[in-house]
C-alpha cells in the first residue's frame, strides 16, 4: 500500500496525483491517511456510476481510443501487454465495485479533479459531481484533451496543480 511506502521512506505530506484507476487509489489514500496527503489530484477518475459496469467502462474506453492523440495508441496497447490482459480485467472488475464517492467524501486535503474536455470515460457531469463531494475541491477541464489528460496535456495539468498548491498555501498562511 502507498501508506507503507510513505512510512518506509519517512516522506513528508505530499501532493498525490492518481490517474484513471490510480485516482481511486489516491482518493483511498487521502481518505484513510489524511496526514500523508497535502493536496490531492484526481485526473480522469473512474468509475462514473452511470457506466459502473465492465461493459460500460470498456465501451467508454473504446470511444476514448478514437479521441486520444494518435501517438497514445501504441503506448496504451503496450501498457495492456506489459500489465497482462487478465490483470487489466481484474483491475477493471475491482474498479466497477469500488465507489470512489465514499472515499471522496472523507478527503480533507485541497483537491483538484481534472479531466480532458473530450474525455468519454469521465464526462463533465461525473467530474463535477465528484468534485462537489470533496469539501475543498475544484474541478477543471483541459480543452482538447481526452482521458489521458495527465500525459497528453502535461503543461496544462501541471499549471492546474500549481494553482491548487498555491491556493492551499494561501489558506495555510
Amino acid at each position: 500500500m502507498a501508506a507503507a511506502w510513505f512510512a518506509a521512506y519517512r516522506l513528508p505530506p505530499a501532493c498525490v496525483l492518481g490517474h484513471s484507476f490510480g485516482a481511486e487509489v489516491a482518493a483511498a489514500l487521502a481518505a484513510r491517511y489524511p496526514r500523508l496527503v497535502r493536496a490531492l489530484v484526481l485526473a480522469g477518475p473512474t468509475s462514473d456510476p452511470a457506466a459502473r459496469t465492465r461493459r460500460g467502462q470498456f465501451g467508454r474506453w473504446l470511444v476514448d481510443t478514437l479521441r486520444e492523440a494518435p501517438w497514445q495508441a501504441p503506448i496504451l496497447l503496450r501498457d495492456v501487454v506489459d500489465a497482462r490482459p487478465w490483470r487489466v480485467y481484474a483491475t477493471l472488475s475491482h474498479s466497477v465495485r469500488n465507489a470512489i464517492e465514499a472515499d471522496a467524501a472523507r478527503v480533507t486535503s485541497p483537491t483538484l479533479v481534472v479531466t480532458g474536455a473530450r474525455d468519454p470515460v469521465v464526462p463533465a457531469a461525473w467530474r463535477d459531481r465528484l468534485a462537489r463531494l470533496v469539501p475543498d475541491a475544484r474541478a477543471a477541464a483541459v480543452p482538447g484533451a481526452a482521458h489521458n489528460v495527465a500525459t497528453t496535456a502535461p503543461v496544462e495539468v501541471a499549471a492546474a496543480v500549481r494553482a491548487l498548491l498555491a491556493s492551499s498555501l494561501r489558506k495555510v498562511a
